[in-house]
């Protein structure tokens, strides 16, 4: 497969590109968080909670510029910002579903139960 640009980097596959927008450690979970509903920043922050403040801004940021979620602020004081996903951003909802549940088919599989490690709301 040739190798293509986009923002000026190089990728060498259609999953290399994928895993760039929606991969690493927070973009699918504040995804799958905005999946059930429009939320605010502190609410993601308190369903995320080993997140820094820091990385919340740049993963939301970026996804808002890469177009899974949109930003709406409302001029009220204090501040009211609300996050919610867009059609794309619900495109890859089935996506981070099967990476989950292959996620925990592997815990079982190393012996650990999903069920048990995840009590809490998830």
């Amino acid at each position: 497969m040739p190798d293509f640009k986009d923002n000026g980097r190089t990728y060498y596959n259609p999953v290399e590109y994928a895993m760039h927008q929606i991969g690493g450690t927070w973009k699918m979970p504040i995804l799958w968080r905005l999946n059930k509903q429009t939320m605010r920043y502190s609410e993601l922050k308190k369903y995320l909670p080993h997140i820094s403040h820091k990385m919340l801004t740049t993963q939301l940021r970026e996804l808002e510029h890469n177009g899974f979620v949109t930003r709406t602020v409302f001029p009220v004081v204090p501040p009211k910002v609300e996050y919610t996903l867009t059609d794309k951003g619900r495109r890859a909802i089935p996506v981070i579903a099967t990476i989950r549940q292959y996620g925990m088919d592997l815990m079982r599989e190393a012996g650990i139960d999903p069920d048990e490690v995840f009590k809490r709301k998830t």
